[in-house]
């Protein structure tokens, strides 16, 4: 496969995909990566020098909130992202677009 179409259909699908994982729960960014890894089959593999402009950019736009937890034992403090409202709004309204984006792709691609 090549992977400079996959890398920009990657591109287009993570804030999406990073506000839906902080849905339920909040969470700190190796979290984040590992999930990402882990439920997509590993086909998003991200470094943290992909995964933290996409978390700072979606806090300027208010969609996530962030906060530093103190250290617990050997555990050093970790900066943990929470969904905010906007950003639930934000979730639906991408998430109503992508379904019409992907239908409309499968009812060209299947001619």
């Amino acid at each position: 496969m090549n992977s400079k179409y996959l890398k920009q259909m990657k591109k287009g699908v993570l804030d999406m995909l990073i506000l839906k994982l902080l849905q339920k729960k909040e969470k700190y960014g190796y979290q984040l990566i590992s999930e990402l890894k882990e439920k997509s089959g590993e086909l998003f593999v991200l470094k943290e020098g992909t995964l933290y402009p996409v978390l700072y950019r979606l806090e300027d736009d208010g969609l996530v909130e962030s906060s530093w937890s103190g250290p617990r034992g050997k555990q050093m403090a970790r900066k943990y992202y929470r969904i905010t409202g906007k950003g639930l709004e934000a979730l639906t309204e991408i998430n109503g677009l992508w379904t019409e984006m992907k239908n409309g792709i499968a009812r060209i691609m299947e001619e």
